[in-house]
């Protein structure tokens, strides 16, 4: 199998991620692996996608860092999606925010260039390109979510702050990894209006219920096919719980990961989500709870597998090359009958 992952760039892409773990098993099992930087994408006057990638051969590595640093020391090198079985859409769009604009939506324009060439591409590009802001976690039922009002108008924000006794969270519609992320409340409610102006700067205003557990951080859970990882019994999902004063949990935010118990609530929870998931072609999710509510839904590159697998001393990225081994011999075997979207779920 010959499987490329697209990521923000070689530069800043760090071996401790999941992406390079995965490209890591990959390689491991035996297959080639190429790996894209969303400015190395390019589309062939013969209609496909032609992209430098960096990729390694016949070498042994005892461990994913000395693996990757070696594929980030290789030069670049010319690869086709007629040369592609899978194409892992794993970059994040909202890094590119403010920085890399036109980065934003490459990933998964130039994944439907591919999917015509007959390439499988993961998550599926369609409806990754529905999902690049955080409006896609509206579509899921209501009962998944916290209160939420999504608008530009200050008014309206005022309103549902007063509607929320004074206490609520604020974001902006595009982004992830905390960023830009306030909890107002009566002591820091003289700047209401400067923090939505900010946030109104890149676009709409996030207001959301705040949720009491927050405090105690989130818990993010793997689900892929939609349903909930799990390897030797053990789930792939952590706690993560924030610093002192910060309603930020993410790690690169400064969340402090724990181990996580699977719960009946958390269990009802990916149920829900599931069919969604799995009528949109999200093969490899993240689901960010706390209490009983979804806080988010993570499609394009979420993180941690790494984590887990070192916390419980578990390999889950394993399962995750064996199901795309599976999608791609179920491509072979039913020669394009099977539309991408519904490959990427089985």
């Amino acid at each position: 199998m010959k499987i490329a992952f697209i990521i923000n760039d070689h530069t800043t892409e760090n071996f401790n991620y999941t992406t390079p773990l995965l490209g890591y098993t990959a390689y491991k099992r035996g297959h080639e692996v190429f790996f894209i930087g969303v400015g190395e994408l390019s589309y062939a006057s013969k209609g496909h996608l032609s992209v430098r990638s960096k990729t390694i051969k016949d070498r042994n590595f005892k461990s994913v860092e000395m693996y990757f640093k070696a594929v980030q020391k290789e030069k670049f090198s010319t690869v086709s999606s007629e040369d592609l079985d899978v194409l892992f859409l794993r970059n994040n769009p909202a890094d590119e925010i403010n920085e890399r604009d036109w980065a934003q939506n490459a990933a998964f324009i130039f994944g439907e260039i591919a999917m015509r060439n007959d390439v499988l591409v993961l998550n599926h590009p369609n409806s990754l390109a529905g999902a690049v802001n955080k409006m896609y976690f509206q579509h899921f039922p209501e009962i998944l979510r916290p209160k939420t009002v999504i608008t530009r108008d200050h008014e309206e924000v005022q309103h549902f702050f007063e509607s929320q006794k004074r206490k609520m969270i604020l974001k902006p519609l595009q982004g992830s990894g905390g960023t830009n992320v306030f909890m107002m409340d009566k002591q820091n409610e003289h700047n209401l209006s400067q923090t939505i102006d900010a946030i109104c700067r890149d676009g709409f205003v996030i207001a959301q219920e705040y949720l009491s557990e927050a405090k105690n951080g989130d818990t993010r859970l793997f689900l892929m096919n939609g349903e909930p990882l799990k390897v030797n019994g053990q789930y792939a999902m952590m706690q993560r719980v924030n610093k002192s004063g910060d309603i930020r949990s993410n790690i690169h935010a400064g969340g402090k990961p724990q181990k996580a118990k699977m719960t009946d609530q958390i269990m009802e929870l990916a149920d829900i989500v599931r069919p969604k998931l799995v009528q949109d072609g999200m093969f490899l999710v993240g689901i960010d709870i706390v209490g009983d509510k979804l806080m988010e839904i993570n499609v394009f590159s979420p993180g941690g597998l790494n984590v887990m697998g070192q916390m419980y001393d578990c390999d889950f990225a394993t399962p995750v090359i064996e199901s795309i081994e599976k999608k791609v011999h179920y491509k072979e075997m039913y020669n394009s009958y099977l539309f991408n979207s519904r490959l990427a779920t089985l």
